[in-house]
Order: C-alpha cells, then sequence, then structure tokens
C-alpha cells in the first residue's frame, strides 16, 4: 500500500508551487511550453551550448526545477503519489516528453550522464508515470511533426 500524503507533502507541494509563480521563471516555464520545440538533438544542443543566451538560463531553470523537484521524491522528502497528480507535475511530464527523445545524445554530447536524471527515474519509475509520459510524448510528437510541415498555401 502506498504511503499516505502528509500535511508537509502537501506544504512542500504549495511551496513548489509558489517557486513556479516567480516572475523569472513563469517566463522560463513559457519559453518552454509555448516557443521550446525541438526538431532534433541537434537543437537541443545547440540552445543548451548557447551559455549565456536567454534560451539557455531558462532551459537550465526549468530543467533543474524539475529535477529538484523529483528528487524530493526519490529521496523520500515527497510523497510520490501526490507529486505524481497531474495538477502536481504535468508541466514535468510536458517539459520531458519534448527533450527526451534526445536525452541520450544530449547527456554524451555534454558528458553528463546524470543531465535530466531525476525526472526520468520519477517519470519512468512506475506504471502510471510511464503511461503518462507515453500518452504526453504522443501528443509532443504529433504536435512536432504539424510544425514541421510546411504550411498550405491558400
Amino acid at each position: 500500500m502506498a504511503k499516505k500524503a502528509t500535511a508537509q507533502d502537501a506544504e512542500l507541494i504549495m511551496k513548489l508551487y509558489d517557486l513556479r509563480r516567480e516572475a523569472e521563471m513563469r517566463k522560463a516555464r513559457n519559453w518552454f511550453a509555448v516557443d521550446f520545440w525541438p526538431q532534433s538533438a541537434a537543437e537541443l544542443i545547440k540552445i543548451a551550448g548557447a551559455f549565456p543566451s536567454q534560451e539557455n538560463s531558462w532551459i537550465r531553470q526549468v530543467g533543474g526545477y524539475w529535477d529538484m523537484a523529483a528528487s524530493f521524491v526519490l529521496r523520500g522528502a515527497l510523497n510520490e503519489d501526490l507529486f505524481l497528480e497531474p495538477g502536481c507535475s504535468g508541466e514535468m511530464f510536458f517539459a520531458f516528453a519534448k527533450i527526451h527523445p534526445f536525452l541520450k545524445e544530449f547527456r554524451e554530447k555534454f558528458n553528463n550522464p546524470e543531465a535530466f536524471a531525476n525526472i526520468e527515474k520519477v517519470a519512468t519509475g512506475s506504471k502510471l508515470a510511464r503511461r503518462r509520459l507515453e500518452r504526453i510524448s504522443k501528443d509532443i510528437e504529433a504536435r512536432r511533426k504539424a510544425m514541421a510541415k510546411p504550411a498550405k498555401k491558400g
């Protein structure tokens, strides 16, 4: 039986939510959600390697935030069932699904096997999480394909 979430778990979720509302974090999250649609590992690597660009800062900020939050789950500081609620971590799955297909090459290029590792462990660590990642990944891939098609002339 899963461990019951505590008031401390709920408090930590609310603190994580507050961090997401910080002004620069909002900009980073908006960019990641709206404008960041890498079509290849090369595109992801280009942004990640473009230090100190704004986009490089934002990818590190969003990735670091979700990796930190996932580490709380992995270390037992935050109830996993509560964290996996869509309202708590849905955005993490969305963000991770965007980079997941390119992660192996990204890690090799930057010689960083731990990049996004905590997110990956949580996003693939249970049947529920794997199903969510698979569903969101399909949606992301469909969006990538639609964005890659040239616009029809009307």
